[in-house]
């Protein structure tokens, strides 16, 4: 895929700030951490706060990647669900972990507040149905939650007030949860690199990870030296935090997830009375399909439209007419509407949905595998990472009992293989 970074509305909306440098020669710090998105940043931020020395390498520009480019919905839970999580975990862990996701959503609306970041937060979301299959997923969904795992702040929706709510005769159902929310997540993402910087992080820009090497200082202790195109960071610990953008750096890594790309538009300025007609609480909406649709509104009175994805890796470039017609085909009233800005870009899915933390050594913790689930649980996962290099390794660790596997087929065949699963799911949304 080309890189459309700069197509965005965010990027548009938010010229990016003056750059950082480029690192030249040799630095020594306590932890390197490796990404420039939100989880990197949340990471730098936090051990920044401990007071350890910070460096942060980020191979193009602080949010370059998926954290500055999504749908930007703030959720609790993880991708693969609380079912699921049950099942790979047991209960008692699947309960931790979503504790953790619903400090998650506390913890960016804190780190919004308190470091003064101007990106737009608005509360709400909303998960909707468009069968009765769904409708009946939502209301278990919705049972588990409030009984069992005590989310309270859910409600179920029905057809008359989704509808009265969203200008769409496409929706059945509807679990709004007012705990979660959206944002301009550039604006986010940039936000978390100045305060970590505040806090005394360095950050590098165009600064690509390559390897890292093992050698015993002087006084007989372990240490890491990363080396860069220009240079090397010498340090005591690594947290690799690239996810989907991480490249080559670790084949073990490269093997449990899979970039697949996903594409969103913005409309031109509807005006504030025909915005608010398409959504009128202002949540940001997502359907229940494995191929989903997600929208919501601009400040400035855009639709936000995200809808295709692609498993095959061969996509060249972003054509937002396709996304378009799916737009469309869920808001017929703006047939009429101009398309200004496409864009797209990699996540990094898991096999089983799940988050994917752990380490690669006792000195080298990693955080990848949101699944499309990274605006709020990147924030929190930065959090645990700090903890965990501090000692603290108790939270971090019951992510890091999630078994992964690989993807089949090596790298000449894991992506046809999953093309052809996938086009069993995308029959699926259509019963």
């Amino acid at each position: 895929m080309n890189d459309t970074a700069d197509a965005s509305w965010y990027h548009a909306q938010s010229p990016p700030p003056a750059a950082q440098p480029a690192l030249q020669g040799t630095v020594d710090c306590d932890v390197a951490v490796v990404g420039g998105g939100i989880a990197g940043c949340s990471t730098a931020l936090h051990l920044a706060e401990r007071g350890y020395r910070v460096v942060l390498l980020e191979a193009e520009r602080i949010g370059h990647g998926a954290s500055g480019r999504s749908g930007a919905q703030a959720l609790a839970g993880v991708a693969c669900g609380q079912e699921k999580l049950e099942r790979l975990l047991g209960a008692d862990d699947a309960h931790r972990i979503f504790e953790v996701t619903r400090e998650g959503l506390r913890l960016q609306r804190d780190l919004i507040a308190t470091h003064r970041i101007e990106c737009e937060y608005v509360a709400g979301t909303m998960q909707v149905a468009t069968r009765a299959r769904q409708d009946r997923e939502l209301q278990r969904e919705f049972a588990l939650l409030t009984d069992r795992y005590g989310h309270d702040s859910l409600r179920l929706m029905q057809r008359e007030e989704v509808r009265a709510t969203i200008a769409s005769a496409r929706y059945t159902s509807a679990l709004y949860d007012a705990a979660g929310g959206h944002l301009q997540p550039l604006a986010y993402v940039r936000g978390l690199a100045r305060a970590a910087m505040a806090q005394g992080a360095r950050i590098f820009e165009h600064t690509r990870a390559l390897a890292h090497a093992r050698h015993v200082t002087a006084s007989g202790e372990s240490a890491l030296t990363l080396r860069t195109p220009g240079g090397e960071v010498r340090c005591r610990h690594i947290a690799l935090c690239g996810n989907a953008w991480l490249g080559d750096y670790s084949a073990t890594l490269a093997r449990k997830i899979i970039p697949v790309g996903t594409y969103v538009v913005a409309t031109e300025s509807l005006g504030a009375e025909r915005a608010r007609a398409l959504i009128r609480n202002d949540a940001a909406v997502s359907d229940a399909n494995w191929v989903l649709d997600y929208f919501r509104l601009t400040r400035d009175h855009r639709l936000l439209f995200g809808g295709r994805v692609s498993y095959s890796g061969l996509e060249n470039g972003v054509d937002g007419n396709a996304t378009r017609v799916r737009m469309v085909r869920v808001f017929p009233q703006l047939a009429d509407v101009a398309i200004t800005h496409a864009w797209g870009g990699w996540i990094d899915i898991t096999r089983n949905r799940a988050p994917h933390f752990g380490r690669l050594a006792p000195d080298i913790h990693f955080l990848q595998g949101f699944s499309g689930h990274g605006i709020a649980l990147a924030g929190i996962a930065g959090k645990l990472l700090s903890e965990a290099i501090d000692g603290t390794q108790s939270r971090f660790d019951v992510f890091a009992k999630i078994r992964h596997h690989d993807f089949p087929g090596g790298t000449a065949l894991r992506r046809p293989a999953l093309v052809l699963a996938m086009l069993w799911y995308r029959l699926r949304d259509l019963l």
